[in-house]
Parts: structure tokens; sequence; C-alpha cells
């Protein structure tokens, strides 16, 4: 049996912190892309297999505990991907499950965006407007403190969410402790389809607009260019615009490609892939072929006011942004359709083909690595912005070290030349850093409740949330917008390390 890829539908699927870049794959007998054999035809490693097993009848017989072979096969094939790289995995049903509905960007749930509170409960940071969650009156602030009967603090935050979605039409009690309350309110809630929108648009100042993307969905290029219509309309003497893709974990390659198409030339060239078989070996152009997920992303691109082609334009990035956000940004920057500002992004530049091994299972498997138009592979290397704006939070990020280099196992990029031309490269690029750092995580746990106390009370998914009194890299993005010089420290950094 060999394995033929049916569509260029690539999806996010959840890796720690991040979406993973992946392409659907189908069994079918006639096909040639994905032999399910390498090396030498027939061989079999008969030793390796019998000591398999061997160990298999051990572990099913002699363990403490009785235990079933769904168990013993699922850890065996986990096993056997995740020594592989990070992203490689088993999918089993419930994970097949998730990696839809991110991808859709739709669930079945409440619509409440929350939080973890002191361990003790998982706090509603504000309910979605027009949801089940918002009907049935629960408020931001309030404290879940049980779903059903599982008391919430027995539970991860993970775990406290999966049990709250559920089947559209099916019921979950909720119990909540609000401060005004003297005991528990008790909500018996209907789960409904919620659908998650991931623009989000503000206007920063007179003539310059602002516009967040939290993920790359089935819908985000069509939510791209109503947003810009909106913009447009509400200012057409637009000056610049900021597009922010911090935190952006990734998600549809589709999506990126037509976010990408939007400020650059018809059927630019916007990344491609490179593997060990001729299937992974694919470019992407910003043309419908490569964008139009469902045949209205043409219609809704052409929309999109010619001025946004030309327009002065940043991009905010960070060690957050991942995947699908660092094709984007780093098509952008080939270019130089845009500035590239804030951190380094986190370096996830491979790409996982989903084989379907069941209705509802499968394999993910890293099949290639991608490449920015200009031929840079990003693979545990990001993109380096044009001008390094750090945030408060840069020392205790640093300290994490939250990056793709930083993982187990991780593929090597392919273009690594060594260190020392790197840190030649980030010696000529402006640091702007801000007069405070937060150091601890203390502090930064004071500085994310006070954030939380500014937010609405109510979700609206499409306004985004900005302050730029609190925000250091958004305020340096709209200054350069706005043509001002950068700060003396900046200038006098990159002049003084390029003398040496």
């Amino acid at each position: 049996m060999k394995l033929k890829t049916i569509s260029k539908f690539v999806l996010g699927a959840v890796c720690g912190s991040l979406l993973t870049i992946s392409i659907y794959a189908t069994a079918d007998d006639n096909g040639d892309a994905y032999p399910m054999s390498s090396g030498r035809a027939g061989s079999i490693p008969v030793d390796e297999v019998n000591n398999f097993a061997r160990v298999y009848a051990i572990a099913k017989n002699y363990y403490v505990e009785s235990v079933t072979d769904t168990k013993l096969m699922k850890g065996a094939i986990n096993g056997m991907l995740s020594n592989l790289d990070p992203h490689s995995d088993y999918l089993d049903a419930e994970d097949f499950k998730q990696l839809s509905e991110m991808t859709a960007g739709s669930f079945a749930g409440l619509g409440i965006e929350v939080s973890r509170d002191k361990g003790d409960g998982v706090k509603v940071v504000a309910p979605i407007y027009g949801t089940p969650a918002y009907v049935a009156g629960i408020k931001s602030g309030d404290l879940i403190v049980k779903i059903d009967d599982t008391p919430v603090s027995g539970l991860s935050l993970d775990d406290a969410i999966k049990r709250m979605r559920g089947k559209a039409g099916t019921k979950v009690r909720l119990s909540v402790v609000r401060a005004s309350e003297l005991k528990p309110l008790s909500f018996t809630i209907t789960r409904a389809n919620i659908q998650i929108k991931s623009v989000k648009s503000a206007m920063l100042a007179p003539d310059y607009g602002y516009v967040r993307i939290t993920n790359f969905q089935a819908d985000t290029t069509n939510e791209l260019a109503n947003t810009l219509n909106k913009l447009y309309k509400a200012d057409p003497n637009l000056k610049g615009i900021v597009l922010d893709l911090r935190d952006d974990p990734g998600g549809l390659l589709q999506s990126a490609v037509g976010v990408s198409g939007v400020f650059l030339p018809k059927d630019s060239l916007v990344v491609y892939t490179d593997g060990r078989l001729p299937s992974s070996r694919q470019k992407f152009f910003a043309k419908p072929a490569d964008y139009d997920i469902d045949g209205t992303q043409e219609a809704k691109l052409n929309s999109v006011p010619p001025v946004f082609k030309t327009l002065p334009m940043v991009v905010l990035v960070n060690q957050g942004t991942a995947s699908a956000s660092e094709i984007v940004s780093g098509a952008l920057q080939d270019y130089k359709r845009a500035k590239i500002l804030g951190t380094k992004t986190f370096g996830k530049g491979s790409v996982q083909t989903v084989i379907p091994l069941s209705s509802d299972t499968a394999v993910k498997l890293t099949t290639a690595l991608y490449y920015t138009p200009k031929g840079r592979s990003i693979q545990a290397e990001g993109i380096k912005p044009d001008i390094i704006i750090q945030s408060e939070y840069d020392d205790l990020f640093k300290s994490w070290d939250m990056s793709e280099a930083s993982l187990d196992k991780h593929i090597d990029n392919p273009l690594d030349n060594g260190k020392t031309k790197s840190a030649k490269t980030d010696s000529s690029v402006p640091v702007i850093r801000p007069t405070k750092q937060i150091a601890t995580q203390a502090e930064l746990k004071a500085k994310m409740n006070a954030k939380l106390k500014q937010q609405p009370k109510v979700v609206d998914q499409s306004q985004a949330q900005v302050n730029l009194n609190d925000d250091f890299q958004l305020m340096w993005a709209l200054n350069i917008l706005e043509g001002k010089p950068l700060p003396a420290s900046a200038t006098a950094q990159s002049s003084s390390k390029k003398t040496k």
C-alpha cells in the first residue's frame, strides 16, 4: 500500500503552545507520494521486531497491574514517533477531533474566555457576546469551582476546558463563586457551536490602523479582507498599518498564503517546502489555487482596496510567533513589503503530514521543511526583526528559553553556517529597550492580573484591545510608522558595534 497526498489542505495541530503545519494524506493503492516502506524493498529488521514482541509480552504478562493491549500499542507508537522530533505524533480520536475544531475555528462549548486562578479554580475572563454562557448569565470575574460533579481544583486548565466542551445540544452544570454572592451559584448551560474569530482590529491613532491575527484558521483570509475593508471605510486616508502576529502559534498554510497575498503583488511566491520525497517539494504562490480553501477567498481578497498593497506597514513578532505566522513574516520581509519589529520568532519551520490510520486516528509525521521566498529556512532559527524592540518581559522570557531550538530532538537548520555569522548579522540591528524589565514570575503575575482587570466585561471578537501606554512594542511600532527617529541609545549601539 502507498499513500497519496490528496490536498494542499494544511492544518494546525497543538504541540505544546504552538500549532504545527500539517498536510493531509490518505491511503491509496495507486498513489506514489508516501511509500509504506523505505530502504531495501521488503527489508524487515527481524531482530528488532522480535525484541519488540518479547518486551510487549513481558509488559503484558508481568507488569504490576493489568494493562490493555490498546494502552501498550498506543505507548509503543507514541514512543516511536516522539523519538524522531518534537512534532511527530500519534493522534487518537480526541486529538484528531481537536485538530479539526481548531482548523475550522469552531467548537461545541459554552463561549467563555478563561484563565487559571491561584490553582483553586478557573476564572472567567469574559463571556463571548451572544454565546450560551453569556445568555445564561456567566459574568467576567466569576470563579468556576465545579464542572458537573467534578471539583476544578484537581484539574489542569486544559482538562477543565475539555470538560466544558462537548457535543452541541448537551448540557453541563457549572458551580460558580461570585464576589457579590454569599453562596455558589449553579448554572446549567446547553452547549452550542462557538465560532472563534481570528482577526481583530482597532485604530491606534488618526489614520493609523491596527490588525491582530490570533491564529490562522480556514476563514482568516476572509476575516482579514472584511477587517481591512472596514478600516478603509472608516478612514480612507490611512497612512499606515500595524499587523500584530505576536503569540500567534500558526495554523493553516493556505490562510498564511492568503494573508500574505493581501499585501503582496499578485502571484508572488510566498513559501516553498522541501523534503526527501518529490511530493514534499511544493511551491505556494499568492494565487487562488494556493489559498482559496472553499471558493470564497478569491472574491474577498479582490475586494480589498489596492492601497493595502503599498500602504506603509510594520509587522510585530515575538518568541510566540510560530509556524504559519513565521511564513507571513518571512515573506513580507523578503519582499521588503514591511518592516519586521519585535524579537526573534519561535523557529517552527517544519511541515507535518497527517496520515489517517482510521476514520478518527492518524499519524502526524514531519516530512519537509519550509523556506521563505529568498530561500531562508526558519527551522530552529526563526525570523529576525529588522528592528529589535524588546518588551518589558524579555529578560524573563529569555530565562525560560521558549523556542524550537530549545526543544529536545529538534531538527537543526539545514542552512546553518555557524553562530559567528548570525552574531555579526544581529550586531547591526538596532535594539530599543524599555526602561524597566520584569525579572520575576511574581512581577509577571501581578502585571497579568492588572491587565485582566482592564479587560472588557464582554468579549467583542472583532475589537482588539490596545493600550499604547502599556505596550512598549506597539508604541514603538506606531512611532516608526509615523516616522519618528529611533532613540539615541538604539542607534548608538548599532553604530558602535559596526566600528569594532
